[in-house]
């Protein structure tokens, strides 16, 4: 009879194998789904889970040399980083809630904050008022008089003394002005 060999069971990475692609893809694969749990539990919100995954695995592919198996095991290092890059996305949330609020999940999802409708309209409001105030005052005031107020092109360009056509290539200007304001706000559309 031969002798049979059995091949030793892949458990996890090898210490130090996470600053290699196979090292790192097996510890995603042992440990991937139960960070995504832990972090879609603290922050309810499956996107920023998904981010604070990719967070954790990224910041273990970086700091794979200070990982020592012999103070704590593969486990409780990533969750270690885990808990610092929820900690980290909080505190993101937290300094730009505006943002969270207009890239929400709809309202029926599960995992979507409990917001009324009037602190959506006050963050939106917030939100075109900062935008507005960071685009050139000629362009703020044509939009203003026309888009919010809803005035006549015709009645705005005679008040302001200028021909129809300036108003207009001052509204198209200043919408180009506001976009690019709201994307460096990180307002997403």
């Amino acid at each position: 009879m031969g002798v049979v060999r059995r091949a030793a069971p892949v458990a996890g990475p090898a210490p130090g194998a996470l600053d290699t692609e196979v090292g790192l893809r097996r510890a995603y694969t042992a440990y991937g789904a139960e960070l995504y749990r832990f972090a879609l539990r603290q922050l309810g919100d499956e996107g920023a889970a998904q981010e604070v995954v990719q967070e954790v695995f990224l910041r273990a592919w970086r700091r794979a040399d200070t990982y020592d198996p012999e103070i704590a095991s593969l486990r409780s290092w990533l969750f270690s980083i885990a808990r610092n890059a929820v900690v980290d996305e909080a505190r993101r949330v937290a300094a730009r809630p505006w943002r969270r609020t207009l890239t929400d999940a709809p309202q029926d999802s599960p995992t979507a904050p409990v917001t009324d409708g009037l602190d959506r309209a006050v963050v939106d409001t917030w939100v075109v008022e900062e935008a507005l105030r960071r685009i050139r005052p000629e362009h703020r005031d044509a939009i203003a008089q026309t888009h919010l107020r809803g005035r006549p092109h015709a009645e705005v360009a005679a008040e302001l003394g200028i021909p129809i056509g300036t108003l207009r290539s001052r509204i198209f200007y200043g919408l180009k002005a506001l976009r690019l304001a709201m994307d460096e706000m990180g307002v997403e559309r």
